[in-house]
């Protein structure tokens, strides 16, 4: 192998890269993770507005294999997760915040941040990645951590030919997107320290208060709204402003006190739709893999199930 030569180049260092490279870190292999955003953990992230903090991507995760179990055993170990305050079964969070978690998996990891990926071409017998305001690479084999759409938008501008079957049914995954409001209260909130998730098909799919959650200190309240994908789509492009004036009615009596700042973030790719009938890809005979939610399943789950099975494979 060429001394200039990466042995696995991982796009994205949320949490499906991160396990990914671990794994195949303790294997021996020498991965290298290129991720677009300052920092790593993908939707598993948590955000400071004003002195508050907020768990702006996922609010919690769950075990229902053994070997994500033990996963989460090693994390609560680490300091880094705990159960969730209020006590309930099988649900953890991050610990100080989600983030926490992205931090832990990162170190001894080689992770390039802020590497924006242009194009990925196979030449021979290595892949050519492109890197924005960078030096190109050269690597072995190549894993897909993105979103598929992303992913497949990538591999098409770089002249990439999947097989007709795997690629007509990747395209078939999409996503639904997610607004995440997050508000600052003038005092503690009326919510309860579980959150709540309302199933009257509201504009609202979950709601929680980060102080009560432990996440955020202070006497005052920092609550995440996450809204329902029906009202995410239609109202994607609104404002914070204008989207908190649309669902004031809706959460007024949970908050229990006056809102003093409003931030929003939008999640484009927030769950899949549908997922790939095998929990990752893996095209041994030009060194390209897939994984992530959007094949191994929803939830943070799904995405830590995509990392191991390709983990076994390229290693098997």
């Amino acid at each position: 192998m060429n001394p200039a030569t990466e042995d696995v180049v991982i796009i994205g260092a949320g949490l499906t890269g991160l396990l990914l490279a671990r794994e195949l870190q303790k294997k021996g292999r020498r991965p290298l993770l290129l991720e677009k955003s300052r920092g790593p953990g993908g939707r598993m992230s948590t955000k400071r507005v004003e002195g508050a903090v907020f768990d702006q991507g996922a609010q919690f995760f769950t075990a229902r294999t053994p070997r994500f179990a033990a996963e989460i055993e090693a994390w609560c170990e680490a300091g880094i997760a705990a159960p969730w305050p209020d006590g309930a079964p099988y649900r953890y969070v991050g610990r100080p915040a989600m983030n926490a978690v992205g931090k832990h998996l990162s170190a001894g990891l080689e992770i390039r941040r802020e590497a924006k990926v242009l194009a990925a071409k196979r030449t021979g017998v290595h892949w050519e990645i492109s890197v924005e305001n960078q030096p190109a690479l050269h690597a072995r084999e190549l894993v897909l951590t993105a979103p598929v759409p992303q992913s497949l938008a990538l591999l098409a501008s770089s002249e990439v030919v999947l097989p007709a079957d795997l690629a007509k049914e990747l395209r078939g995954i999409d996503y639904h997107p997610c607004l995440a409001l997050m508000l600052t209260l003038a005092g503690p909130s009326a919510l309860p320290t579980g959150g709540l998730a309302p199933e009257d098909g509201g504009p609202v799919r979950w709601i929680a208060d980060n102080t009560r959650k432990g996440v955020s200190p202070g006497a005052s309240a920092a609550v995440t709204v996450h809204l329902a994908p029906a009202f995410s789509e239609e109202n994607y492009g609104r404002s914070e402003t204008e989207v908190l004036a649309l669902v004031a009615p809706v959460i007024t009596p949970w908050l229990g006190a006056a809102v003093t700042g409003v931030a929003l973030h939008r999640w484009r790719y927030s769950e899949p739709k549908a997922r790939h009938r095998e929990p990752s890809v893996w095209l041994s005979e030009i060194g390209l893999g897939m994984a992530g939610d959007g094949i191994g399943g929803p939830r943070v789950e799904g995405a830590a199930t995509s990392a191991f099975a390709l983990a076994d494979r390229m290693v098997s």
